[in-house]
C-alpha cells in the first residue's frame, strides 16, 4: 500500500520523479576490498553511488574484506549487488567469468578492448544469466607468478613444486596438474600465508596484493616475481535484475567503462612499488612456448566446462586483431 501510494505522488510531480524513484528504488551493494573502506574498490564505489541516482537507484554499501562471505551474502539476498572478481563472479555469469582466464587477455591494452565490447549494447543478452545481470567490469591487475626460489624460472622448473590454489576455483588446480605440479588449497585468507611461511614454493597473484599480504616475505632475498602476465583478474559487478530499474545495467556498465583509466593508473602505481630486485624478467625466446601451454590449458579448461567458449572466441578474435601474425590465428580449434 505504501508503494502504490508513493507511485501515485510522484505521478503528479514530474520535478520530484528522480528522488521518488529512488525512494522505491534503494538498494543494497556488498562490496568486496580487501583494505576495506578506505580501499581503492571502495573509493570508487562511493562515486559510483552519487552517479547512480540519476539512473534511478538509491545505493547503500557494505563493506567486506572477506570476498567469500560477500558472495555468500548476495547469493542469500542480502544483497541486491555485489562486486567480487571474476573468478567468483563465474558462478553467476561464465560468459563473464570466463574474462579471468589463463593467458586470454596478454595486456592492458587487450583489457581495454574486452572492457569496450562489454559496455555494447549488442552483447547485453550475453550478460544476462537468469536473474542476475552484470553491471560493469574493471581491471585489478595481472596476476604473476611468485616464487620463493629464483631458480624456478621454466615451466619443467615448475613440476614438482608445491602451488597455491583458491579452493573455491577447481580450475586452478587443473592448470597446475597440467604443469606437474602440487596443487595445495587455501582460501583467501590463508592464500599468502602459506607462501610467506614456506608450505608453498609458488603463488599467482595480481601484484595488488603485495603489501596486504605481504608477499614480499615470501620472496625473502632468493625468490621472485615473474614480469609475464598469467592472466588479468578483474572486478566484476552483479545485481539482481529486478532490484533495479529497467536500463539500469547498460548505464552501469557504461558508467563502469569509463572508470577503466582511473583503475589502470592505481594499477601502474601499485606496480611502481614493488622492490625492483624481485622482478624477474622472462626472456623472449621463452615467451612463445609458456604462451603455447597456456594455451594449451584454455582448450582443455573450455572442453572441461570451466570457461564460456563463446568468451574464449571473443578473447582470441581480439589478441588476433592486434597480433594477426601471431600462429594461435591460423587455428580453428579455440
Amino acid at each position: 500500500m505504501k508503494f502504490a501510494v508513493a507511485r501515485r505522488f510522484c505521478g503528479h510531480a514530474f520535478a520530484g520523479l528522480i528522488a521518488c524513484s529512488s525512494a522505491a528504488h534503494a538498494q543494497t551493494f556488498c562490496v568486496w576490498d580487501i583494505l576495506g573502506e578506505q580501499g581503492d574498490a571502495m573509493n570508487m564505489m562511493k562515486d559510483y553511488a552519487l552517479a547512480a541516482k540519476s539512473w534511478g537507484a538509491n545505493i547503500t554499501l557494505k563493506s567486506y574484506t572477506n570476498e567469500g562471505i560477500a558472495t555468500d551474502d548476495f547469493k542469500a539476498g542480502q544483497c541486491d549487488a555485489a562486486l567480487i572478481t571474476g573468478l567468483r563472479a563465474r558462478q553467476f555469469n561464465q560468459f563473464t567469468g570466463s574474462i579471468d582466464s589463463v593467458g586470454s587477455i596478454p595486456s592492458y591494452t587487450h583489457m581495454r578492448d574486452v572492457i569496450d565490447l562489454l559496455a555494447n549494447p549488442k552483447l547485453a543478452p550475453r550478460l544476462v544469466s537468469g536473474s542476475y545481470e552484470i553491471a560493469g567490469v574493471v581491471p585489478i591487475g595481472a596476476a604473476y607468478a611468485y616464487v620463493n626460489d629464483r631458480s624456478i624460472n621454466t615451466l619443467a622448473k615448475a613440476a614438482g613444486k608445491k602451488i597455491a590454489v583458491l579452493d573455491w576455483d577447481k580450475s586452478q588446480a587443473e592448470m597446475v596438474k597440467i604443469v606437474g605440479a602440487q596443487p595445495v588449497a587455501a582460501d583467501l585468507t590463508t592464500y599468502g600465508g602459506k607462501f610467506n611461511n614456506g608450505q608453498v614454493d609458488i603463488l599467482f597473484a595480481p601484484i595488488a596484493l603485495y603489501k596486504p599480504m605481504e608477499l614480499y616475505k615470501g620472496l625473502g632475498t632468493k625468490g621472485g616475481i615473474a614480469r609475464f602476465p598469467v592472466l588479468q583478474i578483474t572486478l566484476q559487478m552483479l545485481i539482481r535484475q529486478d532490484k533495479f530499474p529497467a536500463g539500469y545495467g547498460l548505464k552501469s556498465r557504461q558508467y563502469m567503462a569509463d572508470q577503466v583509466p582511473r583503475f589502470f593508473g592505481i594499477i601502474r602505481n601499485t606496480e611502481r612499488e614493488v622492490d625492483p630486485k624481485h622482478w624477474m624478467h622472462i626472456a623472449l625466446a621463452d615467451r612463445d612456448g609458456y604462451e603455447g601451454v597456456m594455451r594449451e590449458m584454455r582448450i582443455h579448461l573450455t572442453k572441461s566446462g570451466y570457461y564460456d567458449p563463446r568468451m574464449m572466441t571473443m578473447l582470441k578474435r581480439i589478441r588476433c586483431k592486434r597480433e594477426p601474425d601471431q600462429a594461435e590465428c591460423a587455428l580453428k580449434d579455440e
